[in-house]
C-alpha cells in the first residue's frame, strides 16, 4: 500500500495503561463515519499495516485503541507520533452538495494586490492547515488556505479571492 493510495485520519498520541493501549488523535472530521477494522501507520516512510482488536472512540476527536501483536507499553511506544491512514477505498462518501477545502484545486486564485496569479496545482495537506500551490512567473508559490486569506469563494466561476500577505509572494520571487 502506497500513501497516495491513501487518506490521512489521525495519529497515535501517547500509550495507555501497560497492556498495548494507545491513544489516537483524529485529524479527519468525522471518525464515527470511519470503518475501523485497520489502519496503516507510517513507519520509516513505509506503510505498516495494524489490526483493531478494540477501539472507543471519545468525543474530543480521540479514540482508545488496542491493535492485535501490541501487548505491551513498550511495543506500543514504538509507535507513539505515527500518522495513520486507512486505504481511499474506505473514505466515505460525502453529500454532493458538501464543499471541502480540497475542493479548490483546479480554481483561479486572484490576489487583492497582485491581481490573477494563476491556477491551484495542488493542495497539500498539513496538521492544522491546507496549503495551496500555484505556479507564478516560473516559480510555485506557496499559501495557508485559512479564513484569514481567503476572502471569497466563487464556485460558479471557479475563482479564489484572497488577500496575502505582504511580501509574500516576493519572497519566493526572489528566491
Amino acid at each position: 500500500m502506497k500513501i497516495e493510495d491513501c487518506f490521512y485520519i489521525g495519529y497515535i498520541t501517547k500509550t495507555k495503561g501497560l497492556k498495548g493501549e494507545v491513544q489516537v488523535y483524529f485529524e479527519y472530521d468525522e471518525p464515527a463515519d470511519l470503518k475501523l477494522d485497520s489502519v496503516f501507520a507510517e513507519i520509516n516512510g513505509k506503510l505498516v499495516p495494524f489490526f483493531i482488536s478494540s477501539c472507543k472512540l471519545q468525543n474530543n476527536q480521540t479514540g482508545n485503541f488496542y491493535f492485535d501483536d501490541i501487548d505491551s507499553i513498550e511495543k506500543a511506544e514504538a509507535l507513539v507520533r505515527k500518522k495513520l491512514y486507512l486505504p481511499n477505498s474506505l473514505k466515505p462518501e460525502r453529500d454532493e452538495d458538501e464543499f471541502l477545502i480540497t475542493d479548490l484545486k483546479g480554481f483561479i486564485v486572484h490576489d487583492e494586490k497582485a491581481g490573477e496569479l494563476g491556477e491551484i496545482i495542488e493542495i497539500h495537506e498539513y496538521p492544522q492547515q491546507f496549503v495551496a500551490v500555484v505556479p507564478y512567473k516560473n516559480k510555485e508559490i506557496m499559501f495557508p488556505l485559512n479564513d484569514d486569506l481567503i476572502i471569497e469563494i466563487d464556485d460558479e466561476s471557479g475563482i479564489l479571492h484572497v488577500d496575502l500577505p505582504e511580501g509574500l509572494i516576493d519572497l519566493y520571487l526572489n528566491a
